[in-house]
């Protein structure tokens, strides 16, 4: 069975050269999911910090949930816990403290019932980098 993407994040493979991709669940409340499986959802100018050893997203957009009530709502670009087991989170946090490699998410996809993100440890392009790879594309 294949995956179904909600959301892409087109810049992140403009933006950076992406080294490794690593899936982690999501914590979410019933409004959220409800809102991404509509496709509210915008991941251009978010980032992952790791911080007391656990992993979050910040600056990730879901859209609130209409139909949600009065006390379901929340911000849209609240900071949003990722699930990754400990070993992981070591490994992820010795490779993003080397120089110039960061955590970036890539996509938000649904896997079976459950909401998964992809992250990619990735290093920036420079200016050069990005007109070299726009001109491969074009070729």
């Amino acid at each position: 069975m294949q995956d179904k993407t909600i959301c892409l994040n087109r810049s992140a493979s403009h933006e950076y050269f992406i080294l490794e991709r690593v899936e982690a669940g999501i914590v979410l409340d019933g409004g959220e999911v409800k809102s991404l499986r509509l496709g509210n959802v915008n991941l251009k100018d978010s980032f992952c910090i790791i911080h007391n050893g656990e992993i979050y997203i910040k600056n990730m957009h879901i859209s609130v949930y209409e139909k949600a009530g009065a006390y379901n709502v929340k911000e849209s670009r609240r900071d949003r816990k990722l699930l990754l087991h400990r070993e992981e989170i070591i490994k992820l946090n010795s490779k993003i403290t080397q120089k110039g490699l960061t955590l970036v998410p890539l996509r938000l996809y649904f896997k079976q019932a459950l909401i998964k993100m992809e992250l990619g440890v990735c290093q920036g392009k420079h200016t050069y980098d990005k007109k070299r790879s726009l001109m491969e594309k074009d070729i």
